[in-house]
């Protein structure tokens, strides 16, 4: 996936539906204690609500050790995994969604909880403001020290960016690539420093 999409900030969405409340809140967490840590503050935020049905994808949308989701009491099946579904749908990653609902006296039945959380999920995604994420891999670049000031000004220019960097009788300076653009800037790196670089990437470990 050349990327993916992710909030820029903790946003809500207010629903109604037959006199119940639908409230929506959508934020970025990356992984999965920022996820519960979030719904547990949605659940202190509203703490006279009926219920805090919630789904997240708390890291890359195709990474399923890091989805999840609760009904919070509603009948089984009928809140989290709709709103699981809609994210899975939506290209988002980082997210959790809470939706707390207000009971308003008139029962949805089944398919009405359904269709309500989806659509309280569909309608909350598709006004997020949110950001285009880009996956990284880890690289480590080793260079001798007259070729720092070349390189680092050639990465500042670049979508890499620097982690860390280590000083002994060379430089080892770790980078997070983007898996679309990091072979292109692979072979502009080794021209920089005319072949004089040692680049150690998870494939060739």
């Amino acid at each position: 996936m050349d990327y993916y999409l992710s909030p820029t900030h903790t946003q809500r969405f207010d629903l109604e539906i037959k006199n119940s409340q639908f409230i929506t809140t959508v934020c970025r967490t990356n992984g999965r204690d920022a996820a519960k840590a979030f719904i547990e503050k949605m659940r202190q935020r509203y703490p006279d609500a009926n219920h805090h049905c919630w789904a997240f994808i708390a890291g890359m949308p195709n990474n399923a050790h890091l989805w999840d989701q609760s009904d919070d009491g509603e009948p089984k099946g009928t809140a989290g995994k709709p709103m699981l579904n809609v994210l899975q749908h939506s290209n988002f990653g980082e997210t959790t969604v809470v939706v707390t609902r207000f009971f308003g006296g008139v029962k949805l039945g089944a398919g009405g909880l359904v269709r309500a959380y989806s659509q309280a999920v569909q309608e909350a995604l598709s006004q997020t403001e949110y950001e285009n994420v880009y996956p990284r891999s880890p690289v480590q670049l080793k260079i001798a020290y007259s070729l720092l000031g070349k390189v680092e000004y050639w990465l500042e220019q670049s979508d890499i960016e620097i982690t860390n960097k280590t000083y002994s009788d060379s430089i080892v300076i770790d980078l997070a690539v983007i898996e679309r653009t990091w072979p292109e800037h692979k072979i502009a790196l080794t021209d920089l420093c005319q072949g004089s670089l040692t680049l150690i990437e998870p494939d060739n470990e």
